[in-house]
C-alpha cells in the first residue's frame, strides 16, 4: 500500500522572462555570498565584510520585491478573479512573515 502524502505543494508556471530574471538575481546573490565567505577566509577588515553583507541583503530584498510583485500580479489576481478569496489571507500571512 502506498503511503499518502499529507503535504500539499503549490507550484507556478513562470514565463521565461520571469524565470530568467529571478535566476539571474539569485546567481548574483550567490556570487556575493561567496565573496563574503572569501573576505572572512582572508581575514578582511570587519567593515569591509559588513558593507558586502549589506549589499547582499539589499539584493535579497530586491529579489523578494520582484517575486512578490509577480505573485500579486499573477497568482493573487487570478485567484481573486476565480473567487478564491482565501488567497488574500495567504498574502497577508506572507507579508507578516516578510516584515518581521
Amino acid at each position: 500500500m502506498e503511503k499518502e502524502c499529507c503535504c500539499t505543494h503549490k507550484t507556478k508556471e513562470r514565463s521565461e522572462a520571469e524565470y530568467r530574471s529571478l535566476i539571474n538575481r539569485l546567481s548574483r546573490i550567490e556570487g556575493q555570498i561567496r565573496g563574503i565567505r572569501n573576505l572572512v577566509e582572508e581575514n578582511a577588515y570587519c567593515t569591509d565584510i559588513l558593507v558586502q553583507v549589506s549589499a547582499a541583503s539589499a539584493a535579497l530584498n530586491a529579489f523578494n520585491r520582484e517575486l512578490l510583485a509577480n505573485h500579486i500580479k499573477t497568482c493573487v489576481a487570478d485567484d481573486i478573479k476565480n473567487g478564491k478569496e482565501e488567497t488574500v489571507d495567504e498574502l497577508v500571512a506572507t507579508l507578516r512573515k516578510l516584515m518581521k
